[in-house]
């Protein structure tokens, strides 16, 4: 029989649909179907001015709010030929680091829910807390920051901030201890992870799967190492990385890339309080980048995000293409549904670690 999963489902991480054709509790083919939450971002971007495009910009993954206007902030000023002070790139950094730590705490709460176990969202939610005051803090935005803009952050932060926001790692830092505790050699957790969902490196590969799902199988792979952008050249990043490629790593890879981002968070805070000086460039109020094209691509919390901008000399984007890390994740699906059951298929779904927003742009 066929069976639709969705778009409206408790299982599903907002309006994403899955038909899987089942032979009793066994998946025998599952076809993702997208599109549900469309927004025409893309086209959208297209009568918007830079400033404006910011606001659209963080919004597709929710979760990456910072993350993902940086993006767009980079590929302007790479096309202008514009450098952001030194202090507003090591904010820039903490922030993105900061702003991963929050990602991940969301599917560290959310994963182990949907299959049975309430208490880590609870301390999940705890932590995220403390580091959403002190991003709120910084941009005044809770959720969607807005604090890019092209040529570094629109304003500075407020004075003792990195003090506070040392303080609030390093709560989290302790918060984590009980989070791992509770999961990393939970029985219950490893018999419904284990052995489930097993994606392999070159089926990984072949579909442009990126960030920790992708490392979890092996792909040793990194753009803030590989390729770095800001001032990532700067520091030694630790990757992490598992060859099982089950549900299990997926979510060991993600807890401890955790801890990764506290130290480099901490880091880039103490390298902002040693530089003094401006956090932007000053620009016309109407900024409008020269005729030209460039792609940047950025590690975000969930993989490999690119953009691909074109412009035409005026305020508004000619084209702005972006290539999203849920996208390309949530292909896989395709594949490692098939011969799983059908509890089974709810931890896998989870495991991918995708924000719907993010696929239907």
């Amino acid at each position: 029989m066929v069976l639709n999963i969705g778009p409206q489902h408790p299982s599903t991480h907002g309006v994403l649909r899955l038909r899987l054709r089942v032979d009793g509790e066994r998946v025998t083919a599952c076809e993702p179907i997208i599109g549900y939450m469309h927004r025409g971002a893309e086209k959208l971007y297209e009568v918007r001015d830079f400033r404006q495009i910011m606001l659209l910009a963080n919004r597709h993954d929710w979760l990456s709010a910072f993350s993902s206007e940086l993006g767009v902030a980079l590929a302007a000023e790479r096309l202008a030929a514009i450098e952001a002070p030194e202090r507003a790139v090591w904010l820039r950094m903490a922030l993105a680091e900061m702003n991963r730590v929050l990602n991940h705490l969301m599917f560290l709460g959310s994963y182990p829910l949907e299959i049975g176990a309430i208490t880590p969202m609870f301390y999940a939610f705890t932590e995220r807390e403390r580091l959403q005051a002190v991003m709120e803090e910084a941009s005044g935005g809770r959720v969607h920051y807005m604090y890019n803009c092209v040529g570094g952050l629109r304003a500075d932060v407020p004075a003792g901030w990195e003090d506070r926001s040392r303080a609030a790692l390093d709560a989290v830092e302790q918060g984590m201890v009980r989070l791992d505790k509770l999961l990393r050699h939970n029985e219950i957790f490893a018999a419904r992870t284990k052995g489930v969902g097993v994606l392999d490196a070159a089926v990984a590969a072949a579909y442009g799967v990126s960030g920790p799902v992708a490392r979890a199988s092996g792909l040793d792979f990194d753009l803030r190492r590989d390729e770095p952008y800001l001032y990532y050249d700067r520091l030694d990043v630790p990757v992490v990385t598992r060859t099982e490629g089950d549900c299990h790593a997926r979510f060991l890879c993600l807890l401890d890339q955790v801890a990764v981002s506290l130290d480099l968070a901490r880091t880039c805070l103490d390298r902002a309080a040693a530089t003094p000086g401006p956090v932007n460039v000053r620009l016309p109020k109407i900024f409008k980048p020269p005729a030209g094209e460039t792609y940047v691509w950025t590690e975000n919390p969930l993989g490999a995000n690119g953009y691909y901008l074109v412009s035409r000399g005026d305020k508004t984007p000619w084209r702005l293409k972006l290539r999203t890390a849920s996208f390309a994740n949530v292909q896989a699906l395709a594949t490692l549904m098939t011969g799983c059951l059908i509890p089974d298929m709810i931890a896998i779904l989870g495991s991918m670690f995708f924000v719907v927003g993010d696929i239907d742009k």
